[in-house]
């Protein structure tokens, strides 16, 4: 493994104190779905001639592997529809039980039922799928093309081939709120899990996000009424608050960005699908680390992550205001989810 010789222990922390344990890279920024608050209808794509090659992906994050992070995330985009993108997540399940303690991914379920089982194959044992509705027309309309039904087929696919799946789900004021109840009740009957979203004000899209935000501190005391739920020390390394249903095998995870900041134990940063790395998802601060894989080596690969590190910000800029810019003009697919 690259850079295998430097000490692992305390090799990054950050300007605030906070270890860096998990990485999430993003292996394309293309989709095959364009959902409203995620990006615009008519999107231009990065050139494939700008993008981190499969093989610089695995040996940065082996790089990132050797210095101390335990939990990587692969994302979009849609990851799975990156050609080859199985070897990367063989080679990098490769290292999970030997510096790695999990290899996961967010995926739109479209292709899952392709791929479940290589992933389980490749070591991955968690995925997370972007399901905002089970209605085929309003998840059409979300997502503006796609076939619920496709997704769902994916889910369990996955679920049989001996993935857990949680399921992240948006919570869009007058558009699904009426389902986060429903939708919950259904993963507890599937054996899922589920997490709701705080839409978050990344890059420019077709509607204004204020006629869709909705606070999940609302959605939780709704839910609260109808489900019994206490809160849980569960973990996975992200940003999620989690709730355990009791009675079933299902958590609720919250990702509360505007109402619950969670900044303050953050423990992770994101690659880019061209090779930026940016320290923090609500901030435009990143360092190239494709330029200097190419230019420099291993040495200075480190040397620009170390540089990153010193300029991780203590928490992200998002703010939702009728007519405000969004906190970063890059979509979410282009730093990954």
């Amino acid at each position: 493994m690259a850079g295998a010789d430097r000490p692992r222990n305390g090799s990054m922390i950050d300007q605030h104190g906070r270890t860096i344990r998990y990485l999430r890279i993003s292996v394309t920024d293309r989709c095959d779905l364009r959902c409203r608050y995620c990006m615009a209808e008519k999107m231009t794509f990065l050139p494939r001639a700008k993008l981190l090659s499969l093989e610089e992906i695995a040996v940065i994050a082996e790089r990132f592997i050797a210095r101390g992070v335990t939990r990587i995330r692969l994302s979009g985009g849609e990851p799975l529809v990156r050609r080859d993108v199985a070897d990367l997540v063989h080679r990098l399940g490769s290292h999970v039980g030997h510096g790695l303690d999990e290899l996961t991914m967010t995926t739109n379920g479209t292709r899952l039922a392709e791929h479940a089982g290589s992933l389980a194959a490749a070591g991955v044992r968690r995925i997370n799928v972007s399901l905002d509705s089970r209605d085929p027309d309003r998840f059409r309309h979300i997502t503006r093309h796609g076939d619920v039904d496709q997704v769902i087929g994916g889910i369990l696919a996955a679920r049989d081939a001996g993935l857990s799946i949680k399921i992240n789900m948006v919570a869009l004021k007058a558009l699904n709120e009426d389902e986060i109840g429903p939708m919950l009740a259904w993963c507890i009957a599937e054996r899922l899990d589920l997490s709701l979203i705080e839409t978050m004000p990344l890059g420019a899209i077709d509607e204004d996000r204020v006629d869709r935000f909705l606070p999940l501190t609302t959605v939780f005391d709704r839910l609260s009424a109808d489900f019994p739920l206490h809160r849980a020390g569960h973990r996975t390394g992200g940003p999620a608050r989690y709730w355990q249903v009791e009675g079933t095998q299902t958590r609720l995870g919250l990702i509360s960005p505007l109402t619950a900041n969670f900044c303050d134990g953050c423990n992770r940063v994101r690659l880019t699908t061209e090779g930026k790395l940016y320290m923090c998802l609500g901030h435009e601060d990143q360092v190239d680390l494709k330029a200097a894989l190419r230019e420099g080596g291993v040495k200075a690969l480190d040397a620009a992550i170390d540089a990153g590190l010193a300029t991780k910000p203590a928490r992200h800029d998002f703010r939702i205001a009728r007519g405000m810019a969004p906190a970063v003009t890059r979509h979410m697919s282009v730093t990954g989810g």
